[in-house]
């Protein structure tokens, strides 16, 4: 980079202040970071964070409130100085976030798992001189690169172009859950409510497919703990479509704790059928799991095929994300491990010069997964004890 960036981080909560803090302690970025948000007490809070003593010379982390809709006067001063947006906001608002990168010539880096708001930005980004890099957080954004990663490597060293299984698994959990809900939150309410309820898309048979969430329940065991894992919406980003043709059968689940998806189903049944469901969801939700700070997120990757030989193989992938310290301060796992995808598509954009629409099946995978932020988050918990 030629220059030290400028970040606008739209949204000053738990992944928007983790950001800050991570961009401006990487020797490589050292970034001048702008905090934004609705609500001022949420940007004073999130500087409160950030603004630590780091060991490189980034500048204070600054703070905006910003206007609910559209923009502002102060707003656009600071994006017309700006490098890049990375939008937290949930993402009904990637849209008009969007709209104002492409205004100001900044690049654009997304979280949201939502299909047809990341449809609409993908319009809004042809012919744009900058990127925009879309569902960059953890899933999708880090385990599709991880799943895009294991395929690339899986068909190189078995010879062959096809594979019949490519399976990405994710839970953001709490280390420990009681009944009934076997759950704590550890992430967005709204986030979970929508995946549980909206359609999953996934490949079977190598045709892409609809499908209901929380369908095709199995158990998981990871390093001798169970699991269940269920398809949810979102998670497999742009892989159906990067890989048409050269995976039988593909798809994205979500871990948790057994007993959670049998109790979510019960709630689901007293609530009735329309665009108000995962409202309803959420609220029933949230007045029985109790939000937890110590939390862990379980990534598992997997890629099943026969090998030019005809021999059956596989290669996995699998990870126990902790908490983690950055300058005195604690990442919670959620925190550290979305923040950390963002993060690496960002340097990677900036240090490249990036123009135009970035899909998670076009990251880059090797800078990627041994980029700076990627190494500090994703670790083996059970590896490194």
């Amino acid at each position: 980079m030629a220059k030290r960036p400028t970040i606008f981080i739209a949204g000053s909560g738990g992944i928007g202040r983790a950001l800050s803090l991570l961009l401006r302690n990487e020797p490589r970025t050292a970034a001048s970071t702008v905090l934004g948000d609705i609500h001022g007490a949420a940007v004073e809070a999130a500087l409160s964070f950030a603004n630590v003593d780091v060991p490189t010379d980034a500048p204070p982390a600054r703070g905006l409130v910003m206007p609910p809709e559209g923009s502002s006067a102060e707003l656009d001063a600071v994006l017309s100085s700006a490098d890049a947006i990375l939008d937290c906001l949930p993402g009904s608002q990637a849209p008009r976030m969007a709209r104002l990168a492409k205004q100001h010539g900044c690049h654009y880096l997304n979280l949201t798992e939502y299909v047809a708001e990341t449809k609409e930005v993908m319009g809004i980004a042809e012919g744009a001189d900058t990127c925009f890099a879309l569902q960059c957080g953890l899933a999708p954004g880090f385990i599709n690169v991880l799943g895009h990663d294991l395929f690339l490597r899986a068909t190189e060293a078995w010879e062959v172009d096809k594979v019949d299984k490519l399976e990405m698994r994710v839970g953001a959990l709490t280390r420990h859950a009681t009944e009934p809900h076997h759950y704590g939150w550890t992430w967005s309410p709204v986030g979970v409510a929508t995946e549980y309820v909206k359609d999953a898309i996934a490949v079977r048979d190598y045709a892409t497919v609809t499908l209901p969430s929380l369908g095709e329940r199995r158990t998981l065991r990871m390093h001798g703990l169970e699991y269940e894992e269920a398809l949810t919406s979102g998670g497999a980003a742009d892989l159906p479509e990067a890989l048409a043709g050269k995976v039988r059968d593909l798809d994205y689940k979500t871990l948790r704790y057994p007993g959670h998806y049998a109790w979510v189903e019960s709630l689901l049944a007293d609530i009735p059928m329309g665009d108000d469901r995962p409202a309803a969801l959420q609220a029933a939700m949230e007045s029985a799991i109790p939000h937890v700070e110590d939390d862990i997120v379980i990534v598992y990757a997997s890629v099943e095929g026969s090998d030019s030989k005809g021999v059956l193989r596989a290669d996995r992938a699998a990870f126990f994300c902790p908490s983690i310290d950055v300058a005195g301060r604690r990442l919670r796992a959620i925190q550290s491990t979305t923040a950390a995808g963002i993060a690496e598509v960002l340097l990677i954009a900036l240090e490249r010069g990036l123009t135009g629409p970035l899909l998670q099946s076009q990251v880059p995978t090797t800078e990627f997964l041994e980029g700076p932020f990627v190494s500090l988050a994703y670790v083996d918990e059970e590896h490194r004890i």
